[in-house]
C-alpha cells in the first residue's frame, strides 16, 4: 500500500488534508508536536510522497520536518510544502529542507491533489473507468428493482456507495466527472455525478469513512423515485410543461414509498423525500423550513443543485463550475450559506474538470 506521510503542527488540519489525498495512496498524519510521535517513528518504507503541512517560522517544526526527510533522504520522494508564512524567510527554510515544490496555504485545499499527483505516480485510467463502470453497474440494478415497483435491500444500496467511494480513492472528482458526462442515460449520470460530488464533498470536510459511505448512499437513492416517472417525460429532450412538472414533482413520494419498511436510516429516508426542499419553505414535496430539514439533505441538496447545473442536456448548455457556483452562492435563504462556502473547493475541482475536457 503506498503511503502518502502528512508531518503537520495542527492534526485537525492534517486530517482534512488526508480526505483529500487517498485517491493517491493511504495518508498517515504525523503530529510534529508530539512527543509520544516523535519517539515512536512510523514505518517510512512504504512512503511514496510527503506533504510538510507545519509552520516554518517555528524550530520545533522545522527540526521534527528535517528529522523525517533525512531519515526518507536515500529512497528521494516528492516532498511538497504548504507554506503557512509567505515570506521569503519561508521559502529558504522550504528549500533547506528539499522541498520539490511549494504551495500557499490559502490554495492549499484547491491545489494539493493536483499538484501532488503530477509527482506521484497515479492509477490508470483504465482503472479509473473499470471502477467507475462497476458502480454504474450497481446503480443499473438500483433502478431495475425500482422499476419492477421494489427498492433496492440496504446492502445492495450499500454496496453501490462502497464502489463509489472506491472509485473516487482511485481517482479525485475531476477523474470521476470525465468518465461520468460520458454516459448517455441522463438519470444514470445525474445520480452518478450527484454521487461522486458527495463522496468529494464528504472527504472535504473530514468526515468519517461510514459518515461519507452513508452520504454517498443517499445521494445513489436520492431519485430512486424517477424510476416510476413515464420515461416520455424523464427522457424528454425539452423543458418540461406545467403538467409534465406535476408528474415529475411526484419521484420523491415514489422513492421513499419503494424503501419505506427496509431498515433504512431514517436520515437516507429523509434525503429521498426531501432533497428538494428549501430552507425558506419554497421547495417540495412537503414545503418544509429550515429548522425541519436534516443536515444530510442540505448535504445532498447542494449537490444535487449544483449537479443539474452543470449537467450536459439536449436541451441546455451546461454551466461552467463558477458560473453554476455563483448561482448557488445566489440562492439566498433555499441553501444552506456554511455547506455553499465549504463546497467551492468542490466547485472549483469540477470547473478544472469542464475546462479541460473542453480543450481536449
Amino acid at each position: 500500500m503506498k503511503t502518502i506521510l502528512i508531518l503537520t503542527d495542527q492534526p485537525d488540519r492534517g486530517q482534512r488534508l488526508a480526505g483529500q489525498l487517498r485517491p493517491l495512496g493511504e495518508p498517515l498524519v504525523v503530529d510534529l508536536l508530539d512527543p509520544y510521535q516523535a519517539r515512536n517513528a512510523p514505518d517510512l518504507t512504504q512512503v511514496v510522497a510527503v506533504v510538510g503541512d507545519a509552520s516554518l517560522a517555528h524550530s520545533q517544526q522545522v527540526s521534527g520536518l528535517h528529522k523525517y526527510m533525512h531519515r526518507l533522504g536515500p529512497a528521494q520522494v516528492p516532498f511538497l510544502c504548504v507554506l503557512h508564512e509567505d515570506s521569503p524567510r519561508a521559502h529558504l527554510q522550504a528549500q533547506a529542507l528539499g522541498a520539490t515544490r511549494t504551495l500557499r496555504a490559502d490554495a492549499v485545499m484547491r491545489d494539493l491533489l493536483p499538484s501532488l499527483r503530477s509527482l506521484v505516480p497515479g492509477e490508470g485510467q483504465a482503472e479509473v473507468r473499470a471502477a467507475i463502470a462497476e458502480a454504474d453497474t450497481a446503480l443499473t440494478r438500483i433502478f431495475d428493482l425500482g422499476r419492477a415497483g421494489s427498492g433496492p435491500a440496504p446492502a445492495v444500496a450499500a454496496a453501490g456507495a462502497d464502489l463509489v467511494v472506491g472509485a473516487l480513492n482511485k481517482a479525485d472528482i475531476r477523474g470521476w466527472l470525465d468518465v461520468v458526462w460520458r454516459f448517455d442515460d441522463a438519470t444514470h449520470q445525474h445520480c452518478l455525478l450527484v454521487a461522486g460530488l458527495a463522496a468529494a464533498f464528504a472527504r472535504q470536510l473530514g468526515l468519517r469513512a461510514q459518515d461519507c459511505r452513508d452520504l454517498t448512499q443517499a445521494a445513489l437513492l436520492h431519485d430512486l423515485g424517477k424510476a416510476r416517472i413515464p420515461l416520455a417525460i424523464l427522457n424528454k429532450p425539452g423543458r418540461l410543461d406545467a403538467d409534465e412538472m406535476t408528474v415529475m414533482r411526484t419521484h420523491p413520494a415514489l422513492g421513499i414509498a419503494m424503501l419505506q419498511g427496509q431498515d433504512y436510516p431514517a436520515a437516507m429516508l429523509a434525503v429521498v423525500r426531501s432533497h428538494h426542499e428549501a430552507l425558506d419553505g419554497s421547495g417540495y414535496p412537503d414545503g418544509l423550513t429550515a429548522k425541519q430539514i436534516p443536515d444530510l439533505v442540505r448535504l445532498i441538496t447542494v449537490c444535487d443543485i449544483f449537479g443539474a447545473l452543470i449537467e450536459r442536456r439536449p436541451y441546455k448548455r451546461p454551466h461552467s463550475g463558477e458560473a453554476a457556483y455563483d448561482i448557488l452562492r445566489g440562492m439566498t435563504g433555499k441553501v444552506d450559506p456554511d455547506l455553499v462556502n465549504a463546497f467551492k473547493p468542490i466547485a472549483e475541482a469540477a470547473g478544472s474538470a469542464m475546462a479541460s475536457a473542453s480543450a481536449a
